[in-house]
């Protein structure tokens, strides 16, 4: 396959992406870290797959630093930021992030993007808003995750639940009316206050925990998503990846990965690992 004329903005509903195995190594022996979304693309049916664990661990063992940006809250990706092999989470779209301490028994450093004050000022906002939702949109549940969301809302479109488009684009609608930021992941229809988004998150986690500033090196970092909610991360990053399970939202894009796996989830990551070892080992 040819990539479109602008692989990582392409006008077409259904541009050409380039398979990932075509990746030049050249270009992959420059890449400095990973950042990569969790639900659908580490992980099937709510669990890491096995394929993907062993290759966090790949890339954590050869010094190459993962970073995972989600949608999901704080309570739910505290054990993951404990356990997985990864340098940090940025959980609830960019807001708070989660890394570990110095040694194995020190727990988490959490930190958040917004003040105590405007955290508790805006809780009370997101649960006006979470109840008008429940009350105008038929079938409207607010995700099974919601009692560890600190700084935005969700709800459940396609984990244990299910909402047509139309009820989405409800959803959606009333976030954004409320003056919320609003984005559709693979389950979960997120909303929140604040200008933060899972690039400024990636812009701040890269810089706190590594020291580094990522917009002058965004093409040595790469991007794996599988959603929607991705769109920004594939436009930023020259680098950036769909799982190939993203083909499940192509008639919803507007913004295109560079490549795509041939594998789905985190089946599709560990290719995506694969390659970038293949090429550092050069």
């Amino acid at each position: 396959m040819k990539p479109p004329s602008s692989p990582r903005r392409a006008e077409s509903a259904w541009p050409q992406v380039l398979p990932w195995d075509d990746v030049p190594l050249d270009e992959l022996s420059q890449v400095v870290g990973v950042l990569t979304d969790i639900d659908d693309t580490l992980t099937a049916d709510g669990r890491i797959e096995d394929a993907a664990l062993e290759a966090l661990g790949q890339l954590n063992r050869a010094g190459v630093p993962v970073i995972a940006i989600t949608g999901r809250p704080q309570g739910w990706s505290e054990p993951f930021a404990r356990e997985w092999p990864l340098a940090a989470i940025v959980a609830e779209n960019g807001a708070v992030s989660l890394r570990k301490r110095g040694q194995p028994n020190d727990g988490l450093q959490i930190d958040y993007v917004q003040d105590a004050f405007t955290r508790e000022n805006n809780a009370r906002r997101l649960r006006e808003v979470a109840q008008r939702i429940l009350q105008e949109v038929p079938g409207a549940t607010l995700a099974q995750d919601s009692a560890g969301r600190v700084t935005d809302i969700a709800v459940d479109h396609s984990e244990f639940a299910h909402l047509g488009q139309a009820a989405i684009e409800q959803v959606v609608s009333i976030m954004r009316a409320q003056g919320m930021n609003a984005t559709v992941s693979s389950i979960h229809i997120n909303g929140w206050f604040g200008d933060h988004t899972k690039l400024s998150g990636a812009r701040w986690i890269v810089q706190s925990v590594l020291g580094r500033a990522l917009d002058p090196e965004c093409d040595r970092w790469i991007y794996v998503g599988d959603s929607t909610n991705d769109q920004l991360m594939f436009g930023h990053f020259s680098l950036s990846v769909g799982v190939a399970n993203l083909m499940d939202f192509a008639q919803r894009l507007h913004t295109w990965p560079r490549f795509i796996t041939r594998s789905a989830r985190g089946r599709g990551f560990a290719e995506v690992s694969e390659r970038l070892l293949q090429a550092r080992q050069r």
